[in-house]
């Protein structure tokens, strides 16, 4: 490398001395951003689905996904705010007209910086990581209902199951816990109702 290759790269790690700051500024500005966007949507998304989705887990599922989804939350804002102390500093700081103060402070403020905006991305991708969990949690423990469930009353029952098959002549039902299939002639049919569930 040339001496004016050498000098030039001097200036330029002397400037970043100057420079580090509104640097750190601006990463923390694109965080603030992303955190305020990833809570805003996880909000939405939950005030849409709204707890009749979680109600179709079992209870324990219901409530730790409900408890993920939550922290993930709390984190999130958390975050948000940490990017926001990051990008725009503490309200009502001192302003520094000596040199050798404002050093000191641009130095002190790098590092709280430096470290707000790691606690920043710490609390986004562990949000991030709740909300994916609350959601494999959902996944994998919703209890997939029956799409056509009817009462069935005849003389002397009542049944409740999955319609398989009516035709004119009988109404086929899977009932129980082990899902047999009933069949009940039409002209003992005395009644009959979608439900949303059926008594366990």
């Amino acid at each position: 490398m040339s001496a004016r290759s050498d000098r030039r790269w001097a200036e330029l790690a002397r400037d970043l001395e100057f420079t580090r700051l509104p640097e750190l500024r601006r990463q923390a500005e694109g965080w603030r951003t992303g955190l305020t966007g990833l809570t805003a949507l996880l909000a939405v998304l939950v005030l849409l689905k709204g707890r009749d989705s979680l109600d179709q887990l079992p209870g324990w599922a219901g409530n730790t996904a409900t408890a993920l989804l939550a922290l993930a939350f709390l984190l999130l804002v958390a975050g948000s705010l940490l990017a926001v102390r990051a990008a725009h500093g503490v309200p009502g700081e001192e302003i520094l007209l000596g040199g050798q103060a404002l050093r000191r402070w641009t130095e002190r403020e790098v590092g709280r910086v430096t470290r707000a905006l790691a606690l920043a991305s710490g609390c986004c991708a562990v949000g991030l990581v709740l909300i994916v969990g609350a959601l494999g949690l959902a996944w994998a423990t919703t209890e997939s209902a029956p799409s056509h469930l009817v009462r069935v009353r005849t003389g002397s029952a009542d049944l409740c199951g999955e319609l398989v098959r009516a035709d004119q002549a009988q109404i086929v039902l899977r009932t129980g816990p082990d899902r047999a299939e009933r069949t009940v002639p039409q002209v003992d049919v005395a009644g009959l109702e979608a439900v949303g569930s059926c008594p366990k």
